[in-house]
């Protein structure tokens, strides 16, 4: 079987990257998109001069102004966001239809058989990076090796703008160099998990062997195992079937009041519609997401015979649900709304070419 080339592409600081080129006055300064500082929202993204104060996605929008109170917050800016994301996806796409988007600014390719007939997935990736730079002015990074696994821990190396190739004959000796922190996978909690066993990085994972990894971490450990050796079969996957779609928002106070959290209910149906609206989508189920004072989440779902695609259904639905919880009684912190059980496309839409391999 021949050698599979795969590339992962990584847009830099994506949401705050985007803003600095709409906006050239904020280039060289710290932006972090996302919630304001006085509001409990959260980081989307933050450019890499907050990062260098600890700043990073997912913190609370108050601890990043305490780190770094002259970075400029931004909301987010979805609509153009996703405009940018669809112009470098048509770029990927003109190198293979072998493309398989993971987020909105980053995409596994596979190019052993590309478009272009280049024998280099390195020179394909330098100038998918060139040609992402010339029509966006936004820089990416890359990844290059023979697995989705370390193309995607390559692309991680020399961030910003940057590239990184793995081949073969290199793969083990960056393995084994490799933090656990870093493995593609293993987050956070496993991590310490793994620390605690004295695994600390991949020559310490390699050295375990496969009954040990399942006796401590169950069916995923045989993964864990095999990624420690490079081993990585998952191919790039180029339909992606969206399976929900949803809006949320996280309040400004603790409400009980029943007409106010009705009211944002209807606001987020109406922003739903047009989200479903833009993607052609229409889903039977509706999903309710309720966060309360004291962080304990719920859902709540109904499916009906009908699909929902307008806001005055999907709210009716939404309000139907929400008076079996217990909002109105209990503070609720955040509310959402999600659509689910899209129709199926017919299997004569889904083509996939065969690679020589």
């Amino acid at each position: 079987m021949a050698v599979r080339k795969i590339i992962h592409i990584d847009m830099d600081a994506f949401f705050a990257s985007i803003e600095q080129r709409e906006h050239p006055e904020l280039r060289g300064r710290p932006v972090i998109v996302g919630g304001q500082p006085n509001s409990r929202g959260v980081v989307s993204t933050c450019s890499y001069e907050a990062r260098k104060y600890g700043v990073h996605s997912a913190m609370a929008s108050a601890a990043a102004y305490r780190l770094c109170p002259q970075a400029v917050f931004l909301p987010v800016n979805m609509e153009l966001y996703q405009q940018v994301s669809n112009a470098v996806m048509e770029i990927l796409h003109e190198y293979t239809d072998m493309v398989e988007p993971v987020s909105i600014d980053e995409a596994y390719l596979d190019v052993t058989v590309n478009k272009k007939g280049m024998p280099s997935a390195t020179l394909i990736a330098q100038d998918i990076r060139r040609q992402i730079w010339l029509r966006t002015r936004l820089t990416a990074s890359a990844g290059v090796s023979y697995n989705k696994f370390l193309a995607k821990s390559a692309s991680d190396v020399n961030k910003p703008n940057g590239l990184k190739v793995i081949p073969p004959a290199e793969a083990e000796s960056f393995i084994a160099a490799l933090p656990i922190e870093k493995f593609h996978g293993i987050g956070k909690v496993t991590a310490q998990q793994m620390r605690r066993l004295g695994i600390a990085d991949g020559t310490a994972l390699r050295a375990r062997s496969l009954e040990e990894l399942v006796s401590a971490f169950g069916k995923t450990g045989v993964y864990y195992y095999e990624i420690a050796h490079g081993i990585d079969h998952r191919p790039v996957e180029p339909f992606w079937e969206r399976k929900s779609l949803g809006r949320e928002v996280t309040l400004p106070q603790d409400c009980t009041d029943a007409d106010q959290l009705l009211a944002v209910l209807r606001e987020l149906a109406s922003d739903l519609e047009h989200a479903l609206d833009r993607l052609y989508l229409a889903g039977k189920t509706i999903t309710l997401k309720v966060k309360f004072s004291d962080f304990q989440q719920i859902t709540r779902s109904h499916t009906g015979k009908q699909f929902f695609q307008q806001a005055d259904p999907i709210f009716d639905a939404a309000r139907m649900l929400l008076w079996k919880t217990e909002a109105g009684h209990r503070p609720v912190r955040l509310l959402g709304i999600y659509v689910s059980g899209f129709p199926e496309k017919p299997q004569d839409d889904y083509y996939q070419p065969e690679l020589p391999f």
